[in-house]
This record gives structure tokens, sequence and C-alpha cells, in this order.
């Protein structure tokens, strides 16, 4: 066996895990909608195993990057790349956590930013599972990825904007506190998904 064949399957374990671990951030963000439309036990659950299903897939890919000489990209893009995809799905157990806690219901801004962010997480994944086949598509699908990070970020600020326009008394101004501390995690989260779509896009460069 040549050293190319050898070296292969190596270099495509390392894209297989970033699908993988797109695959799981995608079914987060599903687990986050169907919470946003009914918080509960059960959806927040789902939320916390994807959380945990993603911290799991990024150990074992470090821990391959660490014990693999040639990857089929720069082993920092595979890093930061991965750390990416995991900050999104951080941000969306921490949503659900948080709104636990507050004892917050969602509302329609908080519905429509997370069909967004769910969105964004499906054309991460396509980029990704692009960028050993075709670059050039998966560049077009971290745009899109990073044209919903542009809506989810206008969105919010509409939302923020709407809190302001209450009335001020003593409940509003807590309610504001909390849906405002929420809108945030939710921005954080479509900012980290811009992050990736980034990271995609100097991938596909390199590779050109």
């Amino acid at each position: 066996m040549g050293l190319r064949a050898l070296l292969k399957p190596r270099q495509d374990k390392f894209l297989q895990s970033l699908v993988a671990q797109s695959e799981v951030t995608m079914a987060g963000m599903v687990a986050l909608a169907a919470y946003m439309k009914k918080r509960s036990d059960k959806n927040a659950a789902a939320v916390r195993q994807a959380e945990k299903d993603a911290d799991e897939m990024r150990r074992v890919l470090i821990d391959d990057l660490n014990h693999t000489f040639v990857t089929p990209m720069d082993r920092e893009d595979i890093f930061a790349l991965s750390r990416a995809i995991d900050d999104v799905m951080d941000y969306a157990y921490t949503t659900v956590e948080e709104m636990q806690i507050l004892d917050v219901e969602p509302n329609e801004f908080m519905r429509r930013i997370v069909s967004l962010l769910h969105d964004a997480a499906n054309e991460i994944h396509l980029a990704i599972v692009g960028l050993r086949d075709n670059p050039s598509e998966a560049a077009e699908h971290a745009s899109q990825a990073k044209a919903l990070e542009n809506q989810v970020e206008r969105l919010y600020r509409e939302a923020v904007a709407d809190l302001f326009s209450g009335p001020a008394d003593v409940h509003h101004v807590m309610e504001m506190l909390k849906r405002r501390e929420l809108y945030r995690h939710l921005s954080n989260c479509a900012d980290r998904g811009d992050v990736a779509a980034n990271i995609i896009h100097d991938v596909v460069v390199k590779m050109s």
C-alpha cells in the first residue's frame, strides 16, 4: 500500500468528524426549535443531550488531531472550525438553561431567531460536506450561513428595541432584563455560526 493510500483514511476521518459534529448541531437546533414551540422538560433534555454529544465528538476530534501527522487541511483550521461549531451548540444549551432558571416563556422573536439559526446550521453542515469534493459549493453554503447571521442580527436589534417600548413598571423591567440576556445568547449563537462560515471560506481559498 502506497503512502497516499495509507494516509487517506486518516485524512478523511477529520472531515467525517466535522460532518458528524455539524449533524449533531443540526439536531440540537431542531430540539431548540421544538423547545421554543413547547417549553417542556423533554425538549430541554434533547438540547442538553445534543450538547453532550457535541462535546464528546469534539474531544475525540482533538485527540485524533494530536495523534495525526497529515491532515486534509491546516490543523489550526480543523481545530477552529470544530470549536466554532461546538460554540453554536453551547449557546443553544445555555439559552435553554437560562430560560428554565429565569422561567421565561419563548416569544415570537425567539422562535423566529431560532428558525434562522436552524437554517444557518444546515448551511454550515452542507458547506462542510462539500469541502472535500466541491469547494465552490461549500463556499456558497458558507455565504448563505453568513447571510442568515445578518438576518439574526437585524431581528435581534428589532427584538431589543421592542423590549424598551413597553410600560416602564417593575415587572416589565425585570422581564426586559431576562429577555435581553436570552436574546444575547441567541445572537452569540449566530455569531459563532458566522465564525464557522468564515473559517470554511478560508479553507476553500487555501484549497484553490
